[in-house]
């Protein structure tokens, strides 16, 4: 079939979409992906002149750029329509390049969304390549390029071949284990509690003490709890003051890339690959029945919680129509972009506020409609009237002990209604309604309970709290994150333990070595200014030759130091201390690609392998003569045992501690609860409540 005009994407089935919107006059047919980068055989900069860099056409792509130049010479017009970030502009202009298109010409379209209504008017507004947003693209590159293929070879011939360091990557490393140290330091501090149940009548509720003489006082010993306690002397509190106020609640801002990754992995269970793959399905295209196929979402790498006037408007319109005008806050001011966000496009929102989840039920997939789901609630809920709350404080007093008990009561659901409506507890605001109450009141205590505790050092890394850090730090940005914490993991430098990142002995090695010979690469305000001025160059403020220059002129430096005073490490086999049951030669412990195993030392005549066991510091509770190990299931799971099994059977799904119950004098364990963590008794109901 003839046509007029040639349209090149990045992804097929976006092609098959845009070229249903556009007609008959339009060809349109995909790169998939880049078709010409750096080589990957060697570093490809010419720093001699400038920092030029090398592109080649990649491997395997050479049928694509054949065919593509075969449609271009067909067309009376080639517009390059990849997508609307640095990469895609980059992707713009090495298509222009490899079809000798004018960079002059007006041939760039992009669009935010894919719907009929966006493609076509982007079609109408076509503009030149942005060498500004290609130069920062292309600065990011070289610096990335620089780093890797600079300190990787580095780390080859010091530690050991396949390991690999980057400028967001090394800060990541640093980031986690850095917490790890903070763990390490930590000492517990004893605290103490003391909750009461009180009653007015029928009514039951709860209160906690507050202090002494009308002063907060907190308790850190049982003497602290014993001087609170000898002085209450009766089950009757008599109601000192009662403090009633309406408090508002927000909706949050409407996702991110880094938002809605962090939001997946907490609600959905998603990892952070996998959000962003079913985000780009959801946004290249989902058939719909008679509408065909549509893009559901908005482009899914933005860091700006903007959202345009047209979206406004019909969420006003649904809002009014589902809930009610009271619900709908209208046409709201632009949320303020964070600092550094880049604001090029919109936040991440549904195409079209009436394609509501339940009205795609039948043609999304059980992870698209979770996470389609997420973005439209969040959405809509962002253009809606906070939540409002009567709350309600009221002290208890006894012999100058003070009670407190709070209350609140959901006055005005607001923005709440739509998690109401899809059954989303998550962020629910839960009601604790006090009974009437006035000052002078006397109220009845059923029981009064004192509670031990011991505070706990920070929490290692889960994806979404490391995503949070970086973003809130300025490092990466949103394209990188998932990249990033797929290359740490796939080096051996973190493992995620129980879904969150543990370092490894080697990750501890690399980062030591980067720490010490490349200080500025690990540096987290570094690193967040160089991102600065990469935002500059794609302003036009900065030129992509100095911001390479600036940063390169130092790392020479330390590169020639590092060649000449890096010591070369020895990860030596370590004896296991026991000797192998198949021909008798010692066995040693070795580290391998996914962490460190027993091995026979007279490998490779005999390749005996065990898998290393973890003890947790503490012996069994059943036959009191093994150690507890941490084990795996076949599926990955942890749980725990006795080293002595199958000899003692005792198994525990929740970690044992070395520490008896008060109560009952069994064994304690460390439970995961909503929120965290709580440490409860193995036999009778005791429990402790974890300070986060």
């Amino acid at each position: 079939m003839a046509y007029k005009y040639l349209v090149i994407v990045e992804s097929p089935a976006k092609a098959k979409t845009i070229e249903k919107y556009l007609g008959r006059n339009y060809k349109v047919v995909a790169s998939v992906g880049h078709l010409r980068d750096l080589p990957k055989s060697r570093m490809a900069i010419d720093f001699e002149n400038n920092y030029q860099p090398e592109y080649i056409s990649i491997r395997g792509k050479g049928p694509i750029i054949k065919d593509l130049k075969k449609h271009a010479k067909k067309a009376q017009k080639v517009y390059l329509a990849s997508d609307p970030d640095r990469e895609g502009e980059a992707i713009a202009w090495h298509l222009a390049h490899l079809l000798d298109l004018d960079l002059d010409d007006e041939n760039r379209v992009v669009f935010n969304e894919i719907t009929k209504d966006a493609v076509k008017a982007a079609f109408k507004e076509p503009r030149k390549i942005n060498l500004d947003l290609v130069d920062a693209q292309q600065a990011r590159r070289i610096l990335d390029r620089i780093v890797g293929y600079s300190i990787s070879p580095l780390l080859w011939k010091k530690v050991k071949k396949g390991l690999s360091a980057g400028r967001v990557q090394s800060v990541t490393l640093k980031m986690i284990l850095d917490r790890e140290k903070e763990i390490e330091k930590f000492k517990p501090e004893e605290y103490w509690s003391i909750t009461g149940n009180f009653q007015k009548g029928r009514k039951k509720f709860k209160a906690a003490f507050y202090g002494l003489n009308q002063k907060k006082m907190k308790l850190k010993t049982a003497d602290d709890v014993k001087e609170v306690t000898d002085r209450l002397t009766s089950r009757d509190y008599t109601v000192g003051n009662i403090t009633k106020k309406e408090r508002k609640r927000n909706p949050a801002k409407p996702f991110t890339t880094s938002s809605l990754q962090q939001e997946a992995a907490r609600k959905i269970n998603f990892r952070t690959r996998k959000t962003m793959m079913v985000a780009q399905q959801l946004y290249e295209g989902i058939s719909i029945g008679k509408e065909g196929t549509v893009g559901l979402i908005t482009y899914m790498r933005t860091d700006s919680t903007r959202l345009s006037d047209t979206v406004k408007e019909e969420a006003a319109r649904y809002i009014t129509e589902t809930y009610g005008k009271e619900y709908s806050a209208g046409m709201k001011k632009n949320a303020k972009a964070a600092s550094g966000a880049q604001d090029a496009h919109e936040a991440i929102r549904p195409s079209s506020i009436y394609r509501t989840p339940d009205s795609l039920a039948k043609h999304l997939d059980k992870d698209q409609m979770k996470l389609y789901s997420l973005i439209w609630a969040r959405t809509v809920a962002s253009l809606m009237m906070p939540a409002v709350m009567d709350t309600m404080r009221v002290t208890l007093e006894q012999n100058d002990v003070t009670f407190v008990a709070n209350g609140s009561k959901i006055k005005f659901h607001g923005f709440m209604k739509v998690y109401i409506e899809g059954k989303d507890d998550g962020k629910e605001e839960k009601e604790n309604i006090l009974p009437d109450l006035a000052v002078g009141d006397v109220v009845k205590a059923a029981d009064i309970e004192p509670k031990q505790h011991f505070t706990q050092p920070p929490a290692r890394y889960t994806e979404a709290t490391l995503i949070k850090t970086l973003e809130e730090n300025g490092v990466g940005r949103p394209s990188t994150y998932a990249p990033t914490l797929e290359t740490i993991q796939r080096r051996y430098y973190v493992k995620l333990v129980q879904k969150r990142f543990e370092p490894t002995e080697l990750g501890e090695i690399v980062n030591g070595l980067t720490v010490e010979f490349f200080p500025q690469i690990v540096d987290i305000q570094f690193t967040a200014e160089m991102e600065k001025e990469l935002d500059g160059i794609a302003e036009a403020k900065e030129e992509w030759v100095e911001v390479i220059d600036r940063f390169y002129q130092p790392f020479e430096k330390e590169l020639a130091k590092a060649e000449v005073e890096m010591e070369k490490v020895q990860i030596k086999d370590e004896p296991a201390g026991f000797d192998c049951e198949l021909c008798g030669n010692p066995m040693v412990i070795k580290l391998g690609r996914y962490g460190k195993f027993y091995a026979c030392s007279n490998f490779p005549e005999c390749r005996n392998t065990k898998a290393i066991v973890k003890e947790i510091g503490m012996k069994c509770p059943t036959c009191h003569e093994g150690e507890v190990i941490e084990r795996k299931t076949k599926k990955n799971r942890i749980f725990y045992g006795c080293s002595r099994y199958p000899e003692c059977e005792f198994t525990s799904w929740d970690k044992p501690i070395p520490r008896n119950c008060p109560k009952c004098d069994h064994y304690l364990v460390e439970k995961k609860v909503k929120g965290g963590k709580q440490v409860r008794c193995s036999n009778c109901d005791y429990q402790e409540d974890v300070q986060k």
